[in-house]
C-alpha cells in the first residue's frame, strides 16, 4: 500500500488511470505517458487525413497542434507543464527585444540555465533517484529546439551566406516565426512528450505541406528519373515501428529484474565473482536498460511518421524513406564495431544538435566543450558528468587505435572480420563501463564500480591516447566531424564546404 501511494505521489499529472497503474504494478506517471503517446498516435493519424494541408490552412494546423500538444503535458505533468510555456516565452522574448547578432548566444544561456534550475530543484528538493517521467524531460527537448531555432535564426539573418556551410544554408531561418509558429514547433503533440527534436524549416515545411521544399531534391531525381509528386504514405513504416517498440517493452518488462544493474556493486558480487564473469554480467545488465529507450523513441518516431512528419526522401531503389528525425538505429547500435559507430547510431537528433550548436561552432577543444555541453543537458545528477568525461578519455583512445591498428587488418578478409569481432566485444564493454554512472546517478556507486575494475579502462585509454597519436592529417580531417556522431550533418549536405574552409 505505501508502495502504490508513493507511486501515486510522484505523478504530479492526472490520477485517472491510476487503477491501471495498480494493475499493471507501474508507476503512474509512467502509464499517463504510454497512454498518451498511444493517442497522440492516433491523433497523428487523424491529423494527417482530416487536417491535411490540402484541406485547411497552416494557422488551423499550428493551433491544433499546440493545443493537443499542451493538453497531453498537463495531463502527464499537472500544472508543471507550465515551465514549458514559460521557458519558451522567456526565450521569445529575447528573441524579439535583442539584436540577431547575440540572441543565439542569450537564448542559448537562459534556455540552459533554466532548464537546469528545473533539474536541480527535482533531484536536491523534490526526490534524488527519481528516475521515472518527469517534466524535465521534454523541458530537455524544448530547449533543443529553442537554442536550434535561435542559432538557425542567427545565421539566417545575421551571416553572410559565404560563411555558411551547406548544411547551415539549409536549415537557416530568413524571418522571425510568430508567436503561433514558435509554440506550435516546441509544443506540439507529435514531440512534446518524447521528441525527437527537429529543424525549424523542416517543421514548417511539413505544417505547409511541402516537405522537401528546402532541400536538395537531386539525388531523388537521379533515383527515381523524375520527381515523384505524389505524397507517399507512411503507414507501412509506423507500423513497422508501433511493432518494433512494444517488441523492446516487451523484452524490458521481461528481463529489466533478471539483470539488476546495482548487482555490479554488489560486495559479495564482487568478492566471490571471477571477473570474467563480472564483465560479461556488465555487459548484460547494461544490455537489458537499453529497450526501454529503443521503445520510447521508436514510439515517438511512429508519431510523427503518422502524422505525415519525417519524411527523406526517397533510396535508389525508389522506396521512401521515413528517418529523417528517426533518433536511434537499433541493429547498428548493438553490433557497433566502434565506440564512435555506437554513437553514430544512439540519441541521434541530440547528436546533431550538440554539433551544429556546440562542436560546429566552439574555437577551442571542441570534443571536450560538446561532452560537457551534453552533460549539463543531461540533468544534474553527478554520475553523468562522470559517464562524460570518461566519453572524452574514451573517445580519443578509439581515435587513436582505429587510426594506427584498423589498417593492419584491413590485408584480408579474414583478418577484418577477426578485427571487427575483437572491435565489437571491446566496444560493448567499454560502453558499459563508460554508461555504468549514468545509470548509478551517484558518485559514491561509481567510484566504488571503477575501483572495483581497478578503473582498468582509465588508465588504458590515457595509455593508449599518448601512446597511439594521430596523424597530423587525420586529425585535421576529424575535426571536421563529431566525436559523437558522424552523419550529423543534415541527409542531403555534402559534408566537405568546412574541410575546404580550413
Amino acid at each position: 500500500m505505501a508502495a502504490e501511494d508513493s507511486r501515486s505521489a510522484a505523478c504530479t499529472g492526472s490520477s485517472l488511470l491510476q487503477p491501471v497503474s495498480e494493475i499493471t504494478n507501474l508507476p503512474l506517471d509512467q502509464v499517463n505517458f504510454v497512454v498518451c503517446q498511444l493517442c497522440a498516435l492516433l491523433s497523428a493519424f487523424w491529423f494527417r487525413l482530416f487536417l491535411h494541408p490540402s484541406k485547411t490552412s497552416p494557422f488551423i494546423r499550428h493551433m491544433v497542434a499546440t493545443l493537443l500538444g499542451l493538453y497531453f503535458a498537463l495531463f502527464c505533468f499537472g500544472w508543471y507543464a507550465l515551465h514549458f510555456l514559460v521557458q519558451s516565452g522567456l526565450t521569445y522574448g529575447i528573441m524579439i527585444l535583442t539584436g540577431v547578432e547575440h540572441m543565439h548566444k542569450y537564448c542559448l544561456l537562459v534556455a540552459l540555465s533554466y532548464l537546469s534550475l528545473c533539474q536541480i530543484t527535482r533531484v536536491y528538493v523534490f526526490d534524488y533517484g527519481m528516475y521515472s517521467a518527469d517534466f524535465t524531460g521534454p523541458m530537455m527537448v524544448i530547449t533543443q529546439k529553442i537554442t536550434s531555432l535561435a542559432f538557425e535564426i542567427h545565421d539566417g539573418m545575421a551571416r553572410k551566406e559565404e560563411h555558411l556551410t551547406p548544411g547551415q544554408k539549409i536549415l537557416a531561418i530568413r524571418r522571425m516565426p510568430s508567436l503561433l509558429e514558435y509554440f506550435s514547433y516546441n509544443c506540439n503533440f507529435m514531440g512534446i512528450l518524447a521528441g525527437p527534436t527537429c529543424s525549424y524549416n523542416d517543421y514548417i515545411a511539413f505544417i505547409e505541406g511541402d516537405p522537401r521544399r528546402h532541400r536538395d531534391q537531386e539525388a531523388d531525381r537521379k533515383a527515381n528519373g523524375k520527381l515523384r509528386q505524389s505524397e507517399p504514405s507512411p503507414n507501412v513504416e509506423v507500423v513497422r515501428k508501433v511493432a518494433t517498440a512494444f517488441f523492446c517493452l516487451l523484452v524490458f518488462l521481461s528481463v529489466c529484474k533478471v539483470f539488476p544493474v546495482d548487482r555490479n556493486i554488489d560486495d559479495d558480487f564482487i568478492a566471490n565473482t571471477p571477473f570474467y564473469t563480472q564483465v560479461i554480467y556488465l555487459y548484460l545488465s547494461m544490455l537489458t536498460t537499453r529497450p526501454k529507450y529503443y521503445f520510447v523513441w521508436t514510439l515517438a518516431d511512429a508519431i510523427n511518421n503518422a502524422a505525415g512528419f519525417g519524411f527523406n526522401g526517397y533510396d535508389s531503389d525508389g522506396s521512401p524513406r521515413w528517418d529523417l528525425i528517426s533518433n536511434l538505429r537499433i541493429l547498428n547500435i548493438e553490433f557497433a564495431t566502434s565506440f564512435k559507430v555506437f554513437l553514430d547510431n544512439w540519441n541521434i537528433q541530440t547528436a546533431h544538435w550538440l554539433k551544429r550548436v556546440c562542436y560546429e561552432r566552439c574555437p577551442y577543444h571542441p570534443t571536450a566543450a560538446t561532452f560537457i555541453l551534453s552533460a549539463m543537458w543531461h540533468g544534474a545528477y553527478p554520475g553523468y558528468y562522470l559517464t562524460f568525461l570518461t566519453g572524452i578519455v574514451i573517445t580519443l583512445a578509439a581515435r587513436a587505435v582505429r587510426h594506427n591498428v584498423r589498417p593492419h587488418f584491413l590485408q584480408s578478409p579474414s583478418h577484418k572480420q577477426v578485427y571487427d569481432i575483437i572491435t565489437w566485444a571491446a566496444t560493448q564493454i567499454a560502453i558499459c563501463y563508460t554508461v555504468m554512472p549514468f545509470v548509478l546517478l551517484s558518485v559514491g556507486p561509481s567510484i566504488k564500480f571503477y575501483r572495483s575494475w581497478y578503473f582498468s579502462l582509465h588508465i588504458g585509454c590515457v595509455l593508449l591516447a599518448v601512446v597511439l597519436p594521430v596523424k597530423p592529417r587525420l586529425r585535421l580531417k576529424d575535426q571536421q566531424k563529431n566525436p559523437l556522431q558522424r552523419h550529423l550533418e543534415p541527409t542531403d549536405s555534402k559534408c566537405s564546404q568546412k574541410e575546404k574552409n580550413t
